[in-house]
């Protein structure tokens, strides 16, 4: 076969959404695995609903998931002369022919059909007339009248498709648009494209356009039909679900490596491996391991890969998905050394990049207030001597790190008779405005001496201000 070459082709009429994006990913992965080339064009002819917003969102997704092109975009409404070329090629080979059937004979054929029994379709009256071309004249496929016609499918075998039962299908509308299959196989032609990973959803499509292939003498490519994504109640992924745009979980803060290792799972296995990185996706996916069921959506494994992957991927990945998430919260973060050392201290405890940036505020601006229960619970006028003590130990900390930093904990401790929660606790309430944080000592590191000791003064004359007084 040589080159492995694949495509993905959207319609631009909505966003990109989980399916799409899963068939994207299947045929992205084939030809980067095999040093193939995946080309991208866009399905345009639906004029009325086709729009530039959506091509742009669906660029947008394809790029936020790290899914790169070798070629394109390519845009149908700019081919309209090559499928012209082509269409032109088959009625002088007498493969196709113009067609003067109004709809409303068409639709009395279809009906006399189906009173016989018969499967309904075009019955063939003009096939033979040799029409010319005319204003309001369709063109259709001359489909064989007999034989079948074997789609040979990488995941579901052979599957033969009586060819009484094609019509003669139209490949040109009356207006000159070509009809999907035609410009479909147009496309793949011209563009190289010799492995079609799809939904099963095209299976009914296959066998026109494997007759529109040998009708024009080309090559067919293979075909690989993948289940559709079903969400938990078995019925078609849609937004009841929680099936939404691609774009919709960036907002929500996934990380792209763990959609994009889940909606490889969603049909596609390894052994028991459900953690995948990018590389290894690359080098392990195949069509053999595709299975024949349909995948189901389940949000909470989704979740929980994202909280592994946002666990396990380095830091310096993770920071500029986080930097906008920070930004809307009004912290204008940079990739720095800084940043890098935040995230490293909430990987453990951050499901999303949502809840990481929430985290991260109080790294970036100093709480304006305290939790009420905290206040309650550990701002007590006892604590006062001991944060003061620990303000002034952390001065002399050289270097400011946690061995020494503990070593300065265990004097107050010493002093004051306390176990290590009973200041920690007050501590952490002081340093984020919440009771819980990353590890107390990362935390110290992270923010630096000089803050870190502003923020205890800081509490320090809060419980003296607003607790000493009450009691």
């Amino acid at each position: 076969m040589g080159t492995i070459v694949t495509r993905f082709p959207p319609s631009p009429t909505g966003y990109l959404h989980i399916g799409g994006a899963r068939t994207a990913l299947f045929n992205w992965l084939y030809s980067r695995g095999r040093g193939g080339r995946f080309i991208l064009r866009f399905e345009d002819t639906d004029v009325e609903r086709s729009t530039r917003q959506y091509v742009d969102s669906i660029l947008d997704a394809l790029e936020w998931l790290g899914i790169d092109w070798d070629e394109g975009p390519y845009y149908q409404s700019a081919r309209l002369d090559i499928y012209h070329q082509y269409i032109q090629q088959l009625i002088d080979a007498g493969h196709a022919y113009y067609c003067t059937c109004s709809k409303e004979k068409v639709e009395e054929m279809r009906q006399e059909a189906s009173s016989q029994g018969l499967k309904p379709g075009y019955d063939g009256t003009c096939r033979d007339k040799n029409l010319p071309p005319q204003p309001g004249a369709v063109v259709r496929f001359k489909s064989p009248l007999a034989g079948n016609t074997v789609m040979e499918d990488k995941i579901h075998g052979n599957i033969v498709f009586p060819n009484t039962e094609i019509d003669d299908f139209i490949i040109q509308r009356a207006d000159g648009m070509p009809i999907y299959n035609m410009a479909v196989v147009v496309d793949d032609i011209t563009m190289g494209v010799n492995t079609i990973i799809r939904g099963d959803d095209h299976i009914s499509n296959t066998p026109k356009q494997i007759l529109l292939y040998r009708a024009l003498g080309e090559q067919v490519p293979d075909y690989a039909h993948v289940p559709m994504v079903l969400g938990h109640d078995k019925a078609r992924l849609s937004k009841r679900h929680g099936a939404m745009s691609v774009t919709a979980y960036r907002e929500m803060g996934y990380y792209p490596d763990a959609l994009l290792n889940y909606l490889v799972r969603l049909g596609w296995s390894h052994g028991d491996q459900e953690f995948f990185t990018r590389q290894e996706l690359i080098e392990k996916f195949d069509l053999e391991h595709i299975g024949r069921s349909a995948g189901v959506f389940n949000p909470e494994k989704l979740l929980a890969l994202n909280a592994e992957h946002i666990r396990t991927a380095p830091v310096k990945d993770l920071a500029p998905h986080l930097i906008p998430f920070l930004a809307e919260r009004g912290i204008e973060a940079s990739q720095d050394d800084f940043l890098l050392r935040v995230i490293k201290t909430l990987q453990p405890r951050s499901k999303t990049l949502v809840e990481m940036a929430d985290g991260a505020v109080f790294y970036f601006k100093a709480p304006e207030n305290y939790e009420e229960k905290g206040i309650k619970k550990l701002f007590k006028p006892e604590i006062i001597e001991p944060l003061k003590q620990l303000a002034k130990e952390l001065e002399a900390v050289e270097p400011f790190e946690e061995k020494q930093l503990e070593a300065a904990f265990m004097k107050v401790m010493e002093t004051h008779d306390l176990k290590f929660g009973r200041i920690a606790q007050p501590l952490r309430l002081a340093l984020t405005g919440k009771t819980a944080s990353p590890g107390i000592f990362e935390m110290i590191e992270v923010l630096g001496r000089r803050e870190t000791i502003a923020r205890i003064n800081r509490a320090v004359s809060f419980i003296s201000d607003h607790i000493s007084g009450q009691h």
